[in-house]
């Protein structure tokens, strides 16, 4: 399928839902349309609330501090994912010693840690990198061993029949094999930075996307929440895409997939 064709059908989808949308805050189908407006508010309101946040410059600021928390969280707990899983998947009795430990953390409910991370770090910045880093950590972590435990014992036993030492080995073998698995991650783990960013300001904050729809939620400001949620998943959107770029440069050695 071609990418004209495919972004086409993505347009429609969305075009299907806003108007699906419209419909029923418009016309009584499914119910009464002032109690479908209380709830759902309309795309039409939503749009210009939009609007107006960027119009107005409200936005920038909250949009800022929500983009530091977010690229922050990402890139300490994605490079600390890759460094970590490549050595547990080359050690394997480091692995074997610390595997419950790593079962245990993942294990804890994040929503838990936000508040300790507050009384850790503050209301700043730093306890919202921290809430979305565990979020981030675990996801590439467990990619990335296992993209590395993943060689194929061929490609390896040829490798090393050819004179190729450990750095060589990590160069040439290991890190081609983990990085579909890592990149696989990354576009996951893009999603629960920002989670963990807007979860963390929606819990304490003075600012950031998380505050503002805290905020329009307690006035009962239903077209400000959804208006917070579609600058938050344009934000992603655009992140995510970032993230495929890089993907594709680094990823040219793949063959491309067939049809």
């Amino acid at each position: 399928m071609s990418r004209a064709r495919l972004l086409l059908l993505q347009i429609l989808v969305a075009v299907a839902l806003i108007g699906a949308w419209h419909v029923v805050s418009n016309y009584p189908v499914v119910g009464d349309v002032k109690n479908i407006r209380f709830f759902f508010s309309t795309p039409g309101d939503v749009a210009l609330r939009v609007w107006k946040f960027f119009y107005t410059g409200v936005i920038w600021k909250h949009l800022w501090i929500t983009l530091e928390e977010t690229l922050l969280a990402f890139v300490i707990g994605a490079g600390s994912g890759v460094a970590i899983g490549f050595w547990f998947a080359r050690q394997p009795l480091v692995a074997a010693v610390f595997d419950p430990y790593v079962k245990m953390a993942n294990a804890l409910p994040r929503v838990v840690l936000a508040p300790i991370f507050m009384l850790w770090f503050g209301l700043g910045i730093w306890s919202k990198v921290a809430l979305g880093v565990t979020l981030v950590f675990f996801i590439v972590f467990f990619n990335v061993y296992q993209g590395v435990k993943e060689v194929s014992p061929v490609v390896l036993a040829n490798a090393r029949m050819l004179g190729m030492n450990e750095r060589q080995l990590l160069r040439h073998v290991y890190w081609p094999s983990a990085l579909s698995w890592m990149f696989s991650s990354l576009h996951t783990s893009v999603g629960f930075a920002l989670v963990g960013a807007v979860v963390g300001e929606y819990l304490g904050a003075a600012s950031g996307l998380g505050y503002l729809i805290h905020e329009a939620e307690g006035t009962f400001d239903v077209t400000g929440v959804f208006a917070g949620m579609v600058v938050l998943s344009a934000f992603v959107l655009v992140v995510d895409y970032a993230v495929t770029l890089i993907e594709g440069r680094l990823m040219k050695w793949r063959p491309a997939r067939a049809d």
